[in-house]
């Protein structure tokens, strides 16, 4: 068995790289990559376009330079709406085996409303079973390629709230990447969670959150950027999220997955210098972790 601390990665939103338009500037990549590999992190999900290579073997070869590997990483998927799914499975397909080239394990999927990422309208009852169906095909597409098809709920998407989470759950069989704050704002109680379902946890994402901040997010009065930029995404250890719960909760069920530390940030004025901004975020976060007592 691996322990805890071997299994730390983080994902580059945690630098401020996000796939959400217009978020903000991206730091050079080698500068991201060296701040993580300083940090003694392994591995890291793939990011935005264009933070790393489009071809497999010049990711391998990049995060190679930084003795790193690739996880997989965040992919938006639409998978209410019957007449987006070949567009879907298209985009998996495609994310899929350019994942199985570089050795990832992962495809983070996450269901927004639209590839605008409008915000998200209820859905009918054809909608969530055209969405069963979709995460039935995307989890055999990734199981050809090798990979675990983790549903990653997220503020502003189909898959946001308690209970649309619980829905999702009891409706179909995919896997869950266990993101802790998206699913603490969505009312989940996380420890909860993982112990009714630690079986269907394929991933997790380590997020804590100031939760006073969260209202105007989820009542569509503020962006998730907006939110990022007045502080809702808090380092490890320092906000409302019970973190440490859920990793012993996680570790006592038999978990061996990786724990992402995904510490959302936009970085919309100067770029902060370099060991500054987020890697002070993240050094923090580190220093968290180390501190507890796991395993």
């Amino acid at each position: 068995m691996k322990s805890f601390y071997s299994r730390i990665a983080s994902a580059p939103i945690s630098w401020g790289i996000c796939e959400v338009p217009g978020w903000g500037k991206m730091l050079p990549t080698d500068r991201v990559l060296s701040e993580m590999n300083n940090l003694g992190l392994p591995a890291t999900e793939l990011g935005a376009p264009g933070f790393l290579p489009s071809d497999a073997n010049e990711i391998s070869e990049k995060l190679g330079e930084f003795e790193m590997s690739l996880i997989g990483g965040f992919t938006p998927v639409v998978v209410h709406d019957k007449n987006q799914n070949q567009e879907t499975l298209s985009q998996v397909k495609k994310v899929a085996e350019l994942f199985k080239k570089t050795g990832a394990t992962h495809l983070v999927s996450s269901p927004v409303y639209s590839w605008g990422w409008d915000a998200p309208k209820p859905l009918s009852a054809d909608e969530y079973k055209n969405m069963f169906s979709m995460f039935s095909q995307i989890d055999k597409i990734c199981e050809d390629h090798g990979l675990t098809n983790v549903l990653h709920p997220h503020l502003q998407t189909t898959v946001e709230s308690k209970d649309e989470i619980e829905r999702v759950l009891d409706g179909c069989d995919v896997k869950w990447c266990l993101d802790t704050g998206h699913m603490a704002i969505g009312g989940v109680d996380i420890v909860e969670f993982a112990k009714n379902a630690a079986d269907r946890v394929g991933h997790v994402h380590l997020k804590d959150v100031d939760l006073s901040k969260a209202a105007p997010v989820l009542a569509r009065k503020e962006s998730i950027m907006a939110g990022v930029q007045k502080g809702l995404f808090t380092p490890l250890g320092s906000g409302d999220v019970p973190i440490a719960q859920v990793i012993n909760v996680l570790e006592s069920a038999g978990y061996q997955g990786w724990y992402v530390i995904e510490q959302d940030c936009a970085i919309t004025g100067e770029l902060p210098a370099e060991g500054a901004g987020p890697a002070l975020m993240m050094n923090k976060s580190m220093d968290y972790l180390k501190s507890l007592a796991i395993g």
